[in-house]
């Protein structure tokens, strides 16, 4: 069996992908049957879709330059000899392409069940609930499917058609992650700043100004919050986690054939693709055991989520354990414990981000609660939420490095931190659908707000959304510690991957000194010089937001009586030329930093900034993320 997948590997992780796409082709078109409901919610409906698609085709238009920009230079660098491996730009390519789609496809389809979700709600919650998580399945299984298919591609190539030795093949592989990471960060912050610049034009001028409710036809903005909801958190995520989740699998090819070395490397290759097959397999079953009984509350509607992703998470740790035994040996029997820490700190960083931002429980209560006295306690107190809800996640990943990396053996504690990634991110495909079914949520009750329906449509809707803002911060959760994880096992390769280019064993990356200090400092501001960028140009967008919203009122005669119908189309363009300009500035930075840090103090000084960038990068994304979810939650509980 062994000597069967060390010859044949690259097919285990394609037969997944395959899996993974066929049942995205089937329950896409199985959500594709269900009715649209009036003309009216149809009409709504497409103008989201129609902004949303005119949105991602200039954004790639702008992307594909810049990619074409570093092929070339890839491909110089390579035709010099400068650089040594002739595949990388070709991958860069293929890692952008795969990832853009990802995130095309997951908008795709959740702009058209938009409309569906919302008239399922008019027969019932679960039905509701069914619509938008089976729209979300086809986001989550997208990204895994086509994050294995280009794996798999390039395995079989480099194998089969190129003969290179497993050993080059892992040293290969790592560097692929690179056209998905630039993907990831433009689509994340492009879409991020559309995202919040519409839905702070929408509600400030409409809900605060002009006194009519969320999601109101009257609104000229209301279209573009909508659409903000797709290109941000659901094409957006799409494209940040299937970089994530190749970039677990690739790290722990990587640094597994190091472990392992020699002839046995193919070892450290077959684990991480075996892992990411059962876990294609056991999400999809998993899909199966989402379902709720009428007028269910939010802790129940949790819980119908959490029993499809806790079902897969459990039969992943069970089917690991006779994987590493029968392929391994029992001698590596610490590297099943590895995967188990990383499988059980997802579910934990989930069940922690779901404390801290559901209104079931008494953070966000509370946080409701401040708002009784006033805007500035309200602030005070997410704020202060936020930051408190950093101390479990950073134990939980924490924990699951020390025990990954003690539990491993001696000479596999950087493999085993890699698993604990991959482990962590097997069950992306059932926990991502419960990211993007949010979104989906969102915009159905946009629609049923806007196309008249009735008040309890309206109240299944809202209960939706409000458990999509506790998914989309558990997802969001989710996918910062995974990065984390993945990070870290990333450095442990980029430093192996330095030493060979170097020809020694090992180079200090000692704190005391001071290049790699330097480089820490460093690193660790890049977060906050990053998103204070990405606010500012929010704020930028949004005002551009506001202004228009107000001209209209002003100068649209009958907007307010429903009597003349809003300029849509004006405000998702502003918002589209605003995001599009406003995102060069942050994602340049991100991607030059680090090559001038590199030029000035060398690779440790690069370990430095990599190093201080992951740590206040987790922190800050997750004390953002809880406080934004509170707020939203917070509010909608008021309402209710």
């Amino acid at each position: 069996m062994l000597e069967f997948l060390q010859n044949y590997y690259p097919f285990i992780s394609l037969a997944a992908a395959l899996i993974a796409l066929f049942y995205v082709i089937l329950t896409a078109r199985r959500v594709l049957k269900f009715d649209e409901g009036t003309d009216l919610m149809k009409k709504i409906s497409k103008a989201v879709r129609d902004g949303a698609s005119a949105f991602l085709k200039r954004q790639y238009a702008v992307v594909t330059v810049f990619f074409l920009v570093v092929f070339a230079i890839l491909e110089t660098l390579t035709l010099f000899n400068v650089l040594k491996n002739p595949y990388i730009p070709f991958a860069f390519l293929t890692g952008g392409i795969y990832s853009g789609l990802s995130g095309f496809i997951g908008m795709k389809i959740a702009t058209a069940s938009n409309a569906r979700t919302a008239k399922a709600c008019t027969e019932g919650l679960n039905k509701g609930l069914r619509v938008a998580f089976s729209a979300g399945s086809v986001m989550g299984f997208t990204v895994v499917g086509l994050g294995l298919l280009d794996l798999s591609v390039w395995l079989i190539l480099l194998k089969y058609a190129f003969g290179v030795e497993a050993s080059v093949i892992a040293a290969t592989v790592v560097t692929f992650g690179m056209g998905a990471s630039s993907m990831a960060l433009f689509a994340r912050v492009g879409g991020g700043i559309f995202t919040k610049a519409a839905d702070v034009g929408a509600d400030l001028v409409g809900k605060v100004e002009a006194g009519i409710p969320e999601d109101d036809a009257r609104n000229p903005a209301v279209i573009a919050d909508n659409v903000g909801d797709n290109v941000g958190d659901v094409a957006g995520m799409g494209a940040d986690l299937y970089e994530s989740y190749f970039g677990s699998l690739v790290s722990a090819i990587a640094l597994g054939a190091v472990a392992f070395g020699g002839g046995e490397a193919v070892k450290g290759i077959i684990i991480p693709l075996i892992l990411a097959a059962v876990g294609v397999v056991f999400s999809i079953l998993g899909t199966f055991f989402v379902r709720t009984k009428e007028n269910a509350d939010q802790k129940s509607l949790l819980s119908s989520l959490r029993r499809g992703t806790n079902f897969s998470a459990v039969l992943i740790a069970i089917s690991a354990f006779p994987i590493i035994w029968f392929l391994l040996g029992k001698e590596h029997i610490g590297l099943y414990f590895a995967i188990l820490a990383g499988l059980l700190g997802g579910v934990l960083i989930g069940l922690a981000t779901e404390y801290f931002t559901s209104d079931s429980y008494k953070p966000t209560r509370k946080l409701a609660k401040d708002s009784e006295t006033s805007s500035a306690t309200t602030i005070i107190g997410g704020v202060g939420l936020g930051m408190l809800s950093t101390a479990i996640p950073i134990i939980i990943i924490v924990a699951a490095i020390l025990v990954a990396y003690f539990v491993s053996g001696d000479g596999f504690g950087m493999y085993g931190i890699a698993l604990a990634a991959v482990g962590m991110l097997s069950t992306l495909g059932i926990t991502l659908a419960t990211d993007a079914y949010g979104p989906i949520a969102d915009n159905a009750g946009g629609i049923a707000q806007m196309a008249g329906l009735d008040e309890t449509v309206r109240q299944r809707t809202d209960a939706l959304d409000s458990l999509g803002n506790t998914t989309a911060a558990t997802g969001k959760g989710f996918a910062i510690g995974s990065a984390a994880l993945t990070a870290l096992a990333l450095i442990a390769s980029y430093k192996e991957q330095i030493c060979s280019i170097l020809g020694v064993e090992n180079f200090s990356v000692d704190l005391l000194n001071p290049v790699v200090l330097g480089g820490l400092f460093i690193g660790a501001c890049l977060p906050f010089i990053f998103a204070a960028l990405t606010m500012r140009s929010v704020g930028r967008a949004a005002e551009s937001v506001v202004k228009e919203v107000r001209r209209q009122f002003r100068s649209i005669a009958g907007i307010m009586e429903g009597k003349a119908d809003p300029d849509y189309k004006t405000c998702v363009d502003l918002c589209t030329r605003a995001s599009l300009r406003e995102m060069i500035a942050p994602t340049v930075i991100a991607v030059i930093v680090p090559v001038a840090v590199g030029l000035v103090l060398g690779p440790a000084g690069v370990i430095g900034l990599l190093a201080g960038a992951t740590a206040t990068g987790f922190l800050l994304a997750v004390f953002m993320s809880n406080s934004g979810g509170a707020w939203d939650n917070a509010k909608k509980y008021i309402e209710s």
